[in-house]
């Protein structure tokens, strides 16, 4: 996996050599990789960790987790709490929206006090299937076909936020922590709790071939180069759906 990530990130123009980069560390096995991955390809990282005490002890346990997984590794760390149920109460929004706001103000903060040059998060091909679904559900346009990019602009700042695993799935995440590197993990318990939309979407997807998720994904990114096309961009996907629509002639 490793030598897969870096090749992406080098295509991909996500990061330069020895970049410095803010790393956001839930615990989850996807973050854990994350980090894992890009320490071993030799960029310097710090780590974010947000704790938005929405799962009582639960919640304590993952920032303690990640508190010793950085110190193991002697990776900067950064840790903040938030109340997110008042916040959200006091903005009018959802508890996810707010959190996730929150999130996204905190990182762009933490990256320029610590000079990151980019935001990394942990999505991979399960996250770029399930958002490809979960936008098709509400009725999407060729946009929003596109699912997560590579590099994105920060939702709540102006610095990158990278994708490095959108090159792999969660189920080669677990076997890359598990059998091959030893390193554990947390489990967020709801992650099982299917009232949630996304996690309903996560559990139909559970029960298809790896294959197939990989190919949702590519899908997307497919579309991300029509798009690109479409408005003028040289980008690598783009030159990659010229050249198909070539051949195709």
């Amino acid at each position: 996996m490793l030598r897969r990530v870096l090749k992406y990130i080098r295509d991909n123009e996500l990061l330069a050599s020895g970049d410095h980069v803010l790393v956001c560390v839930s615990g989850g096995a996807d973050s854990v990789a994350l980090l894992d991955v890009l320490l071993r390809g030799g960029y310097e990282c710090t780590a974010a960790h947000c704790n938005f005490h929405l799962r009582g002890a639960e919640s304590d346990r993952d920032e303690q987790f990640v508190r010793r997984l950085c110190k193991d590794r002697n990776v900067p760390l950064e840790v903040r709490d938030f109340d997110t149920t008042a916040q959200a109460t006091a903005i009018g929004r959802s508890i996810e929206m707010t959190a996730r706001i929150l999130r996204y103000e905190w990182f762009e903060e933490v990256a320029k006090q610590h000079g990151c040059t980019a935001i990394a998060v942990a999505h991979h091909q399960n996250d770029q299937a399930e958002t490809l679904i979960m936008n098709l559900r509400r009725g999407a346009g060729i946009r929003g076909l596109c699912g997560m990019r590579p590099k994105s602009v920060n939702p709540c700042g102006e610095l990158p936020v990278i994708r490095p695993l959108l090159c792999t799935t969660h189920d080669y995440i677990i076997h890359y922590l598990r059998d091959i590197r030893h390193i554990g993990w947390v489990e967020d318990s709801t992650n099982s709790d299917t009232t949630i939309r996304r996690n309903n979407v996560r559990d139909e997807l559970s029960r298809y071939p790896k294959a197939e998720i990989e190919h949702i994904a590519q899908t997307a990114r497919f579309m991300q180069g029509y798009v690109d096309w479409m408005e003028g961009k040289d980008t690598l996907v783009a030159r990659e759906v010229q050249a198909y629509e070539k051949e195709r002639k």
